[in-house]
């Protein structure tokens, strides 16, 4: 189970600031449990590297780093510590835990689901017809 600091640490600095590319490598890298992703340390070796590392690969700002990504993903993107972040802290602990990673694969996929979302449709010729108004004129005075 993750704990309530985790969650909320994930859903406030972590999530906003992912790309589409960046959620779907720690999703992918979850479901397989690949070694690529590792516990107890940002990086190993280039391409072995934590939550924040594979973050970091996918992301436009910190790219092009490879020992660093993560940390500087961390403190510059998402504005976090990386020596006290909550989810850093445990994942870290977590390594062997198949309950923590399957709940945090359920978090990763149900923020990409709620980002693919449509936004809904607005019948903007209804709304802006009002009565006494041709539909002409409403969309004129619209702008």
């Amino acid at each position: 189970m993750l704990s309530n600091d985790f969650i909320q640490e994930l859903r406030a600095s972590w999530l906003p600031h992912m790309t589409p590319c960046g959620l779907d490598r720690i999703i992918h890298l979850l479901e397989t449990n690949s070694p690529l992703l590792i516990h107890g340390s940002f990086t190993r070796i280039v391409p072995m590297g934590c939550l924040a590392t594979h973050v970091a690969w996918n992301h436009p700002e910190t790219e092009h780093l490879t020992l660093d990504a993560g940390l500087e993903w961390l403190s510059k993107v998402a504005h976090l510590n990386p020596a006290t972040s909550h989810v850093i802290r445990e994942w870290d602990r977590s390594a062997e835990c198949f309950e923590f990673r399957q709940d945090l694969l359920s978090e990763f996929k149900d923020f990409r689901q709620q980002s693919e979302k449509p936004a809904p449709h607005v019948n903007r010729i209804a709304h802006l017809h009002s009565p006494g108004k041709s539909i002409p004129a409403a969309l004129n005075s619209q702008g």
